[in-house]
């Protein structure tokens, strides 16, 4: 037996789905919030996330050098988008429905309560082991 045999992909233990009311304003038919699902994120798609949002930007008064510059909003937008089961964002018909073409579009016409679409952000980021919210990361790096 390998001294690794408890580490094998075998004995991961597999993260559930869970089902959470995102808006009041999609109920069924007794007026109950619909439940949306979301599903647990790797680290790698996390990664591809962060990257595809992260631009880089020059530095004043240094030609040729650049800092690197995460756009945090855009960056939530996709994690919930790909944290999202049902409905699927990236169903065509349900964006053509909102007006919209990408899935970070329609989350945010689905979710048009600023409040609500926090809670979501907030929600989505625990539930992806996130103890600490990204835009608090962010408030306390500006302080």
């Amino acid at each position: 037996m390998s001294k690794f045999s408890k580490f094998m992909k075998a004995n991961k233990k597999v993260k559930a789905n869970e089902m959470h009311p995102v808006t009041k304003s999609l109920c069924d038919e007794q007026g109950n919030p619909l439940n949306w699902e979301f599903k647990h994120i790797t680290s790698k798609e996390n990664e591809e996330i962060r990257e595809s949002c992260t631009i880089e930007i020059p530095v004043t008064g240094k030609p040729g050098m650049y800092r690197q510059k995460m756009k945090s909003s855009l960056y939530i937008q996709r994690m919930i988008a790909t944290s999202v089961v049902t409905p699927d964002l990236y169903d065509a018909d349900l964006q053509d429905s909102y007006g919209v073409k990408t899935p970070e579009e329609l989350l945010l016409a689905m979710v048009d309560d600023p409040g609500e679409y926090n809670e979501l952000a907030a929600y989505v980021q625990k539930f992806q082991g996130f103890n600490v919210s990204f835009e608090d990361k962010v408030e306390e790096a500006k302080n």
